[in-house]
């Protein structure tokens, strides 16, 4: 309906509308906006490009369906990040029965990272990445899609908990079992550990990386949301 230089300055929750009015271009720019982080949370809560793949595309297809339940009581992108975790977490449960391999190959590790991040890191970083997913992978499916969100992505504790559409309490508690179960195999990599100045406050950590101790888990200073949107998408699409 519209060429691209006319979604210029058009909001995401607009976007939506004119798909659901009819406008057969308007999801594909919505998709465009916000793909990168969507894989990026899929790859790193999966760990595996072809789950992590799948996970996407069935979020999207089912977004693109539910997006005439969308009410505007959230962000679009909260409600897409919302439905892809969902999708990746129905995805890891499945998936908990099966031995997987460890991450041990700089190909795979590769497509876990930024893809600016991959291209410039130092090896110190690379290596650091590998052991973090590695050990990621030992989290149950709830821990590691928390501390995705918060701590490798960077979002604050309020908004991780909207799109993982618990209570803030319950993704502080995730966060901080997932941690606590981290720092034994991490410790070694972070001398001293006494680092306080990171907490999960807002998006200022180093983005695919911070794993804090776990005694940073009960800091103060972590964010309290308000009352939380119960009518959100749960697995697929609903109301947002």
């Amino acid at each position: 309906m519209a060429e691209d230089a006319g979604y210029d300055g058009v909001s995401d929750q607009e976007l939506l509308a004119r798909h659901v009015q009819g406008d057969a271009d308007a999801f594909g720019e919505i998709v465009r906006r916000h793909r990168d982080r969507l894989w990026a949370v899929a790859l790193r809560t999966l760990g595996d490009r072809e789950e992590a793949a799948d996970a996407v595309q069935d979020a999207l297809v089912s977004a693109y369906r539910a997006a005439g339940t969308f009410r505007g009581q959230s962000a679009v992108t909260t409600w897409l990040h919302r439905i892809t975790v969902n999708a990746c977490l129905d995805r890891a449960r499945k998936a908990a029965t099966r031995k997987t391999a460890p991450v041990d190959d700089t190909e795979r590790l590769e497509q876990l990272l930024e893809p600016h991040e991959s291209a410039s890191a130092p090896a110190e970083r690379n290596d650091l990445h590998r052991q973090l997913i590695e050990a990621m992978g030992t989290l149950a499916p709830e821990q590691r899609a928390a501390l995705v969100l918060v701590d490798m992505q960077g979002y604050p504790v309020a908004e991780a908990a909207r799109i993982l559409d618990v209570p803030t309490g319950t993704v502080k508690s995730r966060c901080a079992r997932g941690r606590a179960r981290l720092l034994p195999l991490l410790s070694h990599l972070r001398p001293g550990h006494g680092s306080t100045e990171e907490n999960s406050s807002g998006r200022n950590r180093v983005e695919g990386t911070s794993v804090p101790s776990a005694t940073e888990a009960s800091d103060a200073s972590l964010p309290h949301a308000g009352p939380t949107d119960s009518a959100v998408a749960k697995g697929g699409g609903g109301r947002a």
